[in-house]
């Protein structure tokens, strides 16, 4: 295991666990040929598939533009295609193709095998607890993200 110094503050170790899960996860989801951000977009769709890109981006907390290029990106990779909407043809819905489908089923166990390994050793208990902070941290930052000029005032 590599050496990692301890955190000064607990903003960094926070920073510091995230950084870790998130090379983590995104080795194992390269193995599915999938990039950042696009395991939660096949999650989103296994989910309710036919999502429009203002769905899903506000689904995913990220932009319409970053949904287009995630979109096109998946769609070229043979994951996702676009419909036009049945009933405004300006519209179009994203639906997972069988590839995608295929991928939404390996991402289940994979996301299954990152939390054996990310919380070994807790207990039940422990998770629990862990995720009511994790909760109220996460809460905390959306709110804040809600009122952004607040602390400028």
């Amino acid at each position: 295991m590599d050496f990692m110094p301890e955190p000064k503050s607990l903003d960094h170790l926070l920073a510091q666990v995230s950084r870790l899960h998130h090379e983590r996860a995104r080795t194992r989801f390269s193995a599915l040929g999938l990039h950042r951000g696009q395991p939660q977009l096949i999650l989103a769709l296994s989910e309710k598939d036919g999502r429009t890109h203002t769905e899903l981006a506000e689904y995913l907390h990220v932009t319409p533009a970053t949904v287009t290029k995630m979109v096109q990106r998946m769609e070229n990779s043979g994951f996702v295609q676009r419909q036009p909407d049945a009933d405004d043809q300006r519209i179009s819905r994203v639906t997972l193709t069988p590839a995608g489908r295929q991928a939404g089923e390996q991402l289940s166990t994979l996301f299954d095998t990152l939390d054996a390994e990310t919380f070994a050793g807790f207990t039940s208990q422990e998770r629990e607890f862990l995720q009511q902070l994790l909760r109220r941290v996460r809460d905390n930052l959306l709110r804040a993200a809600s009122f952004p000029n607040e602390d400028q005032q």
